[in-house]
């Protein structure tokens, strides 16, 4: 399975997200920042992201245990949504334009290049596909289940503010008190629970605390 190193990395980034989940929940709903405040759903579905996307994807593609091509696929999709990430800062922060359907379209492309990626992988497979094989693919697996969930949610979040995401006062997450974002919570509270299910049976049989 993984090398010990990468197992010790994923635990140091789980603690380090759950922390960091606490101060951004404190900064957007105690302190007011920018964006409005965030629902305990939606709180819950962007660490489970971040986590996955930008800290997991990268990490597990650096460990030499992994099937080459398999490592292709996951660290072009981490190094793919880093730069989303910085660019999406800036447009959120600097200069204020950012738009869910720039995140759509980014995620499609993600959503091709990890299908492309996994085309690639089968062309080059030898032999039987081994346990830790297996593991990797269930990760991207998750990985493009979680991608397609994330255009819903943009989907739904875009009609729900009527497009009004730019500018000074723009909103960019939804809260638990609004009605127009009652039915996005609900949505995203029923697809948290096989995601983080999905994720903690990844994260247990990597870990070692299941076989």
């Amino acid at each position: 399975m993984l090398s010990p190193h990468t197992r010790v990395f994923i635990l140091a980034l789980l603690g380090l997200s759950v922390l960091l989940g606490f101060v951004f929940w404190r900064r957007q709903n105690v302190q007011a920042a920018r964006g409005g405040r965030i629902s305990p759903p939606k709180l819950a579905w962007l660490f489970y992201a971040i986590f996955l996307w930008f800290l997991l994807c990268p990490l597990v593609a650096l460990d030499s245990a992994v099937h080459p091509e398999l490592r292709m696929v996951l660290g072009s999709f981490g190094a793919f949504m880093w730069v989303r990430g910085v660019a999406e800062l800036y447009m959120l922060y600097v200069s204020h334009n950012w738009k869910p359907p720039y995140g759509i379209g980014h995620d499609v492309l993600c959503i091709a290049l990890v299908l492309s990626g996994l085309s690639w992988y089968q062309l080059h497979r030898e032999g039987p596909l081994s346990r830790m094989d297996m593991w990797a693919l269930s990760l991207i697996s998750l990985v493009l289940v979680s991608l397609f969930v994330e255009v819903m949610y943009a989907t739904l979040f875009f009609h729900a503010v009527a497009g009004h995401t730019t500018g000074e006062d723009g909103i960019w997450f939804a809260d638990e008190e609004q009605a127009r974002f009652r039915r996005i919570n609900r949505i995203t509270l029923a697809c948290n629970i096989p995601l983080y299910a999905g994720l903690g049976g990844l994260l247990a049989v990597a870990l070692g605390f299941a076989v």
